[in-house]
């Protein structure tokens, strides 16, 4: 049993394939979509997406942050930014979040759509750091 499964990035289609189980981080925490899953719209957070297949997680990959529209035969992820988990740096990662942390800063915190963008620019770098240091 399988679900028909594409990351989409604004720059390019990332993959597409037929998995087992997708697990994604939503927003309000992580989801897992398979066959026959409820149909549903997500607004996903900055973490990593894990594919499954054979009962065992085949791939990583890191998104920022975007949706996911899931049917019972599909998962289409829309995100902000995708990239392999063993592509991402941490020094890379680390600079991001000091300009992302500056921004928080700068950000005039009244403005409640640009507080809202810098912060969840902030979550995400947070996420990619975290990810980028542990130790595959």
């Amino acid at each position: 049993m399988a679900i028909q499964l594409e990351i989409v990035s604004p720059a390019r289609l990332v993959l597409s394939r037929n998995v087992e189980m997708v697990v994604m981080p939503g927003y309000e925490g992580d989801l897992a979509a398979m066959e026959n899953h409820a149909p549903m719209i997500v607004l996903l957070r900055g973490g990593v997406i894990a594919l499954h297949e054979g009962g065992a997680v085949t791939d990583r990959l890191f998104v920022g942050g975007g949706f996911a529209e899931i049917t019972p035969d599909r998962c289409t992820i829309l995100a902000d930014d995708a990239v392999a988990v063993s592509e991402l740096s941490a020094e890379t990662a680390r600079a991001r979040l000091a300009d992302a942390e500056g921004a928080w800063t700068e950000v005039d915190k009244a403005d409640i759509n640009a507080r809202d963008a810098v912060l969840d620019r902030l979550q995400s770098t947070r996420a990619a750091v975290s990810v980028a240091e542990t130790p595959r």
